[in-house]
C-alpha cells in the first residue's frame, strides 16, 4: 500500500499514563536540589490530580502515599519536620493527595453513569438494528456497525437482510444527521423495508414504499428537517439464478470481491436519496450484475469511503484491499476493511461506519451446511 501508516492519535494515551510517576520524580528531585524550598510542589499536585484522573483508586492512593512519604523525607533532610514550615508543607502535600482521590471518585461516579447509558444505547441499537443471520441458503452473511466514537453506540447507519419470494434482499443506508432523530428514521426505514420487501416484486416499488413511510413520519417533524432530511440507500437483490440486481439511491457504490480483485459496481445513474422524491426526478431503473460462486459483495456507508488520512485523502477500498482476497468468510473481509480504515484515518473518524458483506458459497439453497436464517 502506497500510503504510510499515520501516527495514531491513541498512542499518546499510552504514554500519558507514565505522567504521574514522572511528575512525582521530577517534583521530589526539584524540591531536593532547588535553592528555594519546595518549588517542585506544583508538579507533585499535578501528579496527584493526574493519577486520580487516569488510574484506579488503589493506584491513586499509592501515588498519594508516595508523594506524602517523599515530602516527609525531604522535611527530615531539611530539618523542618518539627516546625511550622514542615508541618504546612506536609499539610499541603496531604491536601494535594486527597484532591487526587476526590478527582478519582468523581470520575468513577460519572464512569458508572456512562456505562449505564452505554448499556441502554447498546440495547436500543440491537433492537433497532439486529444482527443479520449468518447464513441464508448459499449466502454467508456478516455485518459490522462501528460508531465514530467508541462511547457512541447508536447512530444513523443501517443495514438489513431479508429472505423474500423474489430472492434475498439487502439494504444498507445512511441517515443524514445523528442522535435520536436519526435513530427514529432508521427504525421507520427498516420497518418499511421488511414489510415491503415481502410484497413488492420490483425494487423501484420497494424504494417508493420506503420513501412514503419516511414522508409520513416526517410530517411529525419540523419543516427544516423535512426539507433537509434524506437517507442514502442501496437496495440489492440476489437473484435466484445467482446474479445481483442493484438500485442505488444516492449511496456509495457496492464492491465485488472475486479472487484477489476488488472492484466497485458503479451505477450509471445513482439516483436521488430517499426523502427527496418531491423534487420530481424519476427513480433510475435497477441494474443487473453477475455474482459468481466464491465472490463476496461488500456494501458500505460513507464512513468507509470518506475516511481521511492525515493529508486529507479519502480511503479507497479498491486500492487499499487490492490483492488481499479471496475471502472464504465475509467476516474476514469486514475485519480487514475495518483495520485498514482505522489505519488510514489514524484516529477517531468523523462518521459512523456500517459494513455488510455477503459471500456466495457453493452450497445450494436448503442443502447440507446451508441452513436458512431468519430475516434481519
Amino acid at each position: 500500500m502506497s500510503s504510510p501508516r499515520p501516527r495514531g492519535s491513541g498512542r499518546w494515551l499510552r504514554y500519558v499514563r507514565f505522567a504521574p510517576g514522572v511528575l512525582v520524580a521530577g517534583g521530589l528531585v526539584w524540591n531536593a536540589f532547588s535553592p528555594q524550598d519546595y518549588w517542585g510542589d506544583p508538579m507533585l499536585t499535578a501528579a496527584a490530580v493526574t493519577a486520580g484522573a487516569l488510574f484506579s483508586l488503589r493506584h491513586t492512593l499509592a501515588v498519594g502515599i508516595a508523594i506524602v512519604c517523599g515530602v516527609f523525607a525531604l522535611t527530615v533532610k531539611d530539618g523542618t519536620a518539627d516546625n511550622v514550615v514542615g508541618h504546612l508543607e506536609l499539610f499541603n502535600t496531604l491536601f494535594a493527595a486527597l484532591m487526587g482521590v476526590g478527582v478519582n471518585r468523581v470520575i468513577a461516579r460519572f464512569g458508572r453513569r456512562l456505562d449505564l447509558v452505554r448499556t441502554v444505547a447498546e440495547a436500543a441499537q440491537r433492537a433497532v438494528l439486529p444482527a443479520p443471520p449468518e447464513r441464508i441458503g448459499p449466502l454467508a452473511i456478516a455485518a459490522r456497525y462501528q460508531a465514530a466514537q467508541s462511547e457512541a453506540r447508536i447512530g444513523g447507519d443501517a443495514y438489513a437482510v431479508q429472505r423474500t419470494p423474489f430472492g434475498v434482499r439487502l439494504l444498507i443506508a445512511d441517515v443524514r444527521g445523528k442522535g435520536l432523530g436519526a435513530v427514529s428514521a432508521v427504525s421507520v426505514l427498516l420497518g418499511a423495508f421488511r414489510e415491503a420487501a415481502e410484497q413488492e416484486a420490483e425494487l423501484t416499488a420497494l424504494a417508493d414504499r420506503m420513501e412514503r413511510a419516511l414522508l409520513r413520519e416526517s410530517e411529525q417533524t419540523s419543516e427544516e428537517i423535512r426539507l433537509e432530511g434524506f437517507i442514502t440507500a442501496l437496495i440489492c437483490e440476489v437473484l435466484p439464478g445467482g446474479g445481483l440486481r442493484l438500485l442505488d439511491c444516492g449511496h456509495p457504490a457496492p464492491y465485488l470481491c472475486h479472487g484477489g480483485e476488488l472492484r466497485a459496481l458503479e451505477s450509471a445513474d445513482a439516483g436521488l436519496p430517499l426523502g427527496m422524491g418531491g423534487l420530481g426526478v424519476a427513480r433510475p431503473e435497477p441494474v443487473d450484475r453477475p455474482f459468481p460462486v466464491g465472490s463476496t459483495l461488500l456494501l458500505v456507508t460513507d464512513g468507509v469511503t470518506e475516511a481521511r488520512d492525515r493529508n486529507g485523502a479519502f480511503f479507497d477500498p479498491v486500492a487499499e484491499l487490492a490483492g488481499l482476497g479471496p475471502f472464504d468468510d465475509p467476516r474476514e473481509l469486514i475485519d480487514l476493511l475495518v483495520r485498514e480504515v482505522e489505519r488510514w484515518s489514524g484516529g477517531p473518524r468523523d462518521d459512523d461506519m456500517a459494513v455488510l458483506a455477503i459471500t456466495r458459497t457453493g452450497a445450494q439453497d436448503g442443502g447440507p451446511g446451508a441452513p436458512s436464517g431468519p430475516a434481519a
